[in-house]
């Protein structure tokens, strides 16, 4: 039992590896994108789309990894990610122009859709259920930590202005990542859909230790293979409580970006700089935005199943709505000196703070945890093509709306976009803390208000619950 669950955290940490590659090749163009930009004569519109180009690959790539990862596995997604990766930082650290380092991205882009994608997914079916959420949720805290490194080492590398080793340096990480997934298993839950039960069950027996728990294992695999042979699309059009869920992830992924957290970590030594902080210190203020964002990351992940989901989410929203206003106001103001240097750094600690203990991980968990079993695959897989759209559309413009409406204008923009998040979490989410899966699709099924589907059900709930036909009560 012991070993297996060695094998199976092994497996699950060579996995991991694909959350710090997300995290380096999304984070590294922070420090270098001023350095480049000169050196490529880059001017605004080139500069957000060598830094978006990225996102708009990630979409293409979250897409293009379901077939993928279907019909090669999730291994061979892992596999293929790495390659992209290898072949867009070569391109990227080797770039004599900027449409070159625009394909470069895009190919880094397509690797970290197929990683994103296939990575959580592969970490899910090989670990056990009791240790599952966790894995998870150090897969989130991994690509923040790849994003600190990545700004970690643009920080050290920002004295001689030497991006090209900023980006090429990625290369090391991406060898041992593409090494590492040749040497785990398929996943169970794979073989079982390719009809290689043998297989299936051998893989199983070495990541639990026992053959009779990799035999009761298997039989609930294919058990959920058959619960699971409808079609997502069919369930989206005939169930009214799969549309309100599939809606609800959504705009929980759009405004997850819309809250701003990924263009203040693409652009913000580009902001410093423009309030006169010189470019290695605003490198430097860049890094510890990711260090807040790592530690709040860790935080969250201690209180998501202690607090519940809804109070982060509602919290986080709160706190990053004060401080970009505040920030706002600040930039509005022309205030400078040491105090104004002080409070620019600590009102964009503070939001990073606020964002990473709720508005960063709720999304991705309640994306999860709401959506019913047969439609699972598709609504992730929107909501995630949701969030990287977003997130490119965001960074393609941000510069150029900066420009128009001016430095104040834009934060106070994301703070309300923030507001609107609050309101859709006060409105919209539930609370899933402590509830199961199943319980959770059954009542979104019976077709109740998205806020009581994760809520133990009131006495008419119960009602309705009763006469549910018990067709639609079978996750």
């Amino acid at each position: 039992m012991r070993q297996g669950r060695q094998n199976a955290f092994l497996f699950a940490g060579a996995a991991g590896l694909a959350g710090l590659m997300f995290g380096l090749d999304t984070g590294v163009i922070a420090g270098a994108l001023k350095f480049m930009g000169a050196d490529l004569h880059a001017g605004d519109r080139a500069q957000e789309w060598i830094v978006s180009s990225l996102m708009l690959g990630a979409a293409a790539g979250s897409l293009l990894a379901i077939p993928v990862s279907k019909h090669r596995g999730r291994r061979g997604a892992m596999f293929y990610a790495g390659l992209l990766f290898l072949i867009g930082t070569g391109l990227c650290a080797l770039a004599p122009s900027i449409p070159v380092m625009i394909a470069g991205r895009i190919f880094l882009g397509v690797g970290v859709g197929f990683a994103s994608f296939s990575a959580p997914l592969y970490i899910a079916e090989i670990t056990e259920k009791s240790r599952r959420g966790k894995m998870i949720s150090i897969y989130q805290l991994v690509i923040t930590g790849g994003m600190l490194l990545a700004l970690l080492s643009d920080s050290l590398l920002s004295y001689g202005g030497h991006w090209r080793w900023m980006l090429g340096i990625l290369a090391v990480p991406t060898i041992f990542f593409i090494l590492a997934t040749t040497q785990v298993p398929y996943s169970p839950r794979w073989l079982a859909m390719q009809g290689r039960k043998h297989e299936a069950h051998g893989v199983l027996q070495k990541v639990r230790g026992s053959t009779q728990q990799a035999t009761e294992e298997l039989n609930r695999i294919e058990q959920n293979l058959k619960k699971t042979s409808g079609s997502g699309l069919a369930l989206l059009k005939s169930s009214p409580g799969f549309r309100k869920t599939f809606t609800l992830g959504i705009l929980l992924q759009m405004f997850q970006q819309l809250a701003g957290i990924n263009i203040l970590l693409y652009y913000a030594p580009h902001i410093l700089e423009h309030l006169h902080f010189s470019a290695q210190a605003a490198v430097w203020c860049t890094t510890l935005l990711g260090l807040a964002n790592m530690v709040a990351t860790g935080i969250a992940i201690l209180l998501i199943d202690r607090w519940g989901r809804r109070p982060l989410l509602l919290t986080s929203t709160i706190i990053s709505t004060i401080s970009l206003t505040l920030f706002g106001f600040l930039l509005y103001s022309h205030m400078s000196g040491g105090f104004a240097s002080v409070a620019v750094v600590a009102l964009l600690v503070i939001f990073t703070l606020g964002f990473a203990t709720g508005e960063g991980p709720i999304p991705w968990t309640m994306c999860t945890e709401i959506q019913p079993l047969q439609g699972r695959g598709l609504a992730i897989a929107c909501s995630t093509f949701a969030n990287w759209i977003t997130n490119w559309l965001i960074s393609n413009v941000f510069l150029s709306v900066m420009s128009v409406i001016g430095d104040f204008g834009i934060f106070w923009s994301l703070a309300g976009f923030n507001a609107i998040f609050f309101l859709i979490g006060y409105f919209l989410v539930p609370e899933t803390k402590g509830c199961s899966l199943e319980e959770i699709e059954q009542r979104v099924k019976a077709n109740l208000p998205l806020r009581e589907i994760g809520q133990p059900l009131s006495s008419s709930s119960s009602t309705t619950q009763q006469t549910v036909p018990m067709g639609m009560q079978k996750g």
